[in-house]
């Protein structure tokens, strides 16, 4: 099946907002098999499911979860404890996550203060790895906006293609991320472990910015720990 990484031919995804749907429609697009969730029900994502296609079908995160050969998981990052570990262990889980702590009372604010976060002592991506800790997790599509996951992707070999980054530690998931990438129409900067990933978080000069490979090599050397 063209487009397809490998023979990893369904992807779970958990989370159906915008970054969740629009990864969905262009894994449709590629060939995938896509099964879809979020917290209110798999009825509320008949809207969604219907414009998807044949290749798409909704679930309960649970079921999305044991159905994919790997996940994406785009859930507000409070809640990541409820991902459900048990039908994920020993899978890929890409993580989409960025920490949107409470600040001058914007409603987007999410999250809540998580000290240990704000100290710079882990990652969003490294306490979703605890959580999943059977899984193999890595960190992408976190610093790109949701519409242009299906906009700005270009083949490969095109002049100032835009680049992403992932990190992970377990090689096998990079290389994933990377193949998916590239699929979606992407270069791949790999990070380094989980324990690198803020080096591309929110707020930091990777940040939601077009930019090539040498352009986020660059913004990631340069990022601050904590912000």
């Amino acid at each position: 099946m063209a487009g397809v990484a490998a023979d990893m031919t369904t992807i779970g995804i958990i989370g159906a907002g915008h970054i969740g749907s629009q990864v969905a429609r262009k894994a449709v697009d590629l060939g995938y098999d896509v099964v879809i969730s979020n917290s209110r029900g798999p009825e509320t994502l008949a809207d969604l499911v219907a414009e998807l296609g044949p290749k798409a079908r909704a679930a309960t995160p649970a079921e999305a979860a044991a159905e994919a050969d790997f996940a994406v998981v785009t859930v507000p990052f409070g809640n990541y404890r409820d991902l459900p570990a048990e039908p994920l262990a020993g899978k890929v889980v890409i993580d989409t996550n960025n920490y949107y702590w409470e600040r001058d009372g914007y409603y987007w604010e999410r999250d809540g203060r998580i000290p240990a976060l704000d100290a710079g002592e882990t990652t969003t991506s490294g306490l979703v790895q605890e959580h999943l800790a059977q899984s193999k997790v890595a960190k992408g599509f976190n610093h790109i906006r949701a519409k242009e996951i299906t906009t700005d992707g270009r083949p490969s070999g095109t002049p100032g293609r835009r680049a992403l980054a992932t990190a992970s530690d377990f090689p096998e998931a990079a290389e994933l991320v990377t193949r998916l990438y590239d699929e979606f129409g992407f270069d791949t900067v790999n990070v380094g472990p989980l324990s690198e990933s803020w080096r591309v978080e929110r707020d930091r000069p990777a940040y939601v910015i077009r930019q090539d490979a040498a352009q986020l090599e660059a913004n990631l050397a340069k990022a601050p720990r904590t912000v």
